[in-house]
């Protein structure tokens, strides 16, 4: 069964433009799946750092990652701008997901790439274990 990730019919929390580096390709001579999950984390950390917070302390938590699906749905390729649109959903105590939609844009052209979804935890580092999500965080993801 394949993997599918209905997003939200709303915008996007958060817009990010990554462009693709040489050592995201692989021997295929296009973006590789290991890539993928590295674009996601940057599309992550942009959201973040557009609210001032980075995942060490996110509005007042920190975030772990619990698990990840990825659905590759086209090729990007060097020289691409991979544009991530990222939401939130299934908002909890202690977690969330984050989905992305990754586009490419190569002469104008848009192209889907992958879909994406991450399960956030919200973690303290110190103690080693899960926290309650901040008011804070909880605002910045409902947008």
């Amino acid at each position: 069964m394949r993997v599918k990730i209905n997003f939200p019919n709303q915008a996007p929390l958060h817009t990010a433009c990554i462009p693709v580096r040489i050592t995201d390709i692989n021997y295929g001579g296009h973006v590789g799946n290991d890539a993928v999950l590295s674009i996601i984390h940057e599309a992550r950390m942009l959201l973040l750092a557009a609210h001032g917070y980075t995942e060490l302390n996110a509005a007042g938590t920190s975030l772990i990652m619990a698990d990840v699906m990825i659905a590759y749905r086209g090729e990007a390729f060097y020289g691409d701008t991979l544009q991530v649109e990222l939401f939130a959903e299934e908002l909890t105590t202690l977690t969330f997901d984050l989905l992305y939609r990754i586009t490419s844009i190569r002469n104008g052209e848009l192209k889907e790439i992958a879909h994406a979804k991450t399960c956030m935890v919200c973690f303290n580092y110190d103690t080693r274990k899960k926290v309650p999500m901040t008011d804070a965080l909880r605002n910045l993801l409902q947008g």
